[in-house]
């Protein structure tokens, strides 16, 4: 799961390690942990490190630190937590995953996205589509089963994010730096 305390909140020595950052907006703690529950169940247990989260940008190069946390503490500090909402079941073609929806917080990871030009791969420069994986790298077959199972089970139902996440990559792993809270 999530892993590991909190590093200093003090500049970080990105010469000798190169692993990027990952960005992720918080979700309330009712919803991760019920969302972290269905990961558990049944994401494949080798390959699971990770809560149930929600990734904004995958890989942030980690020389541009600074850069990064102002962009961060500067959105949190202009919003109050942001309306989000469960809409159902996302299908993955290899697995499954819960559909969010929050036009807000893709304006605000676009308005990321413009800040970091020029530091994003070709994987972060598009939109993400909001979601919470809870299996991945299953058969087809074994994800369509997952989802008519979950759909009695996933309610649409209201939610707020409370801020962002920073974290660094550790090649499955990550390690948890800190968090920007919703302040605004």
């Amino acid at each position: 799961m999530v892993c590991a305390a909190p590093r200093s909140w003090g500049h970080v020595n990105t010469a000798s390690d190169p692993a990027p950052y990952i960005v992720t907006a918080e979700l309330p703690a009712d919803l991760a942990k019920w969302a972290t529950t269905l990961r558990t169940a049944h994401f494949p247990p080798e390959r699971n490190f990770l809560s149930a989260h929600v990734t904004l940008f995958h890989a942030l190069p980690r020389f541009a630190d600074g850069e990064i946390r102002r962009a961060l503490a500067h959105e949190a500090g202009q919003h109050a937590p942001i309306k989000g909402e469960l809409t159902g079941i996302m299908p993955l073609g290899g697995g499954t995953a819960l559909r969010l929806h929050s036009p807000t917080m893709l304006e605000l990871r676009d308005r990321l996205a413009t800040s970091f030009h020029g530091l994003l791969t070709a994987q972060d420069s598009h939109r993400p589509r909001l979601h919470v994986t809870v299996q991945n790298k299953v058969t087809s077959a074994q994800a369509k089963a997952l989802q008519q199972a979950l759909q009695p089970q996933v309610t649409e139902r209201v939610f707020r994010f409370a801020g962002l996440g920073l974290h660094i990559y550790r090649g499955g792993p990550w390690e948890f730096v800190r968090s920007f809270a919703f302040r605004g």
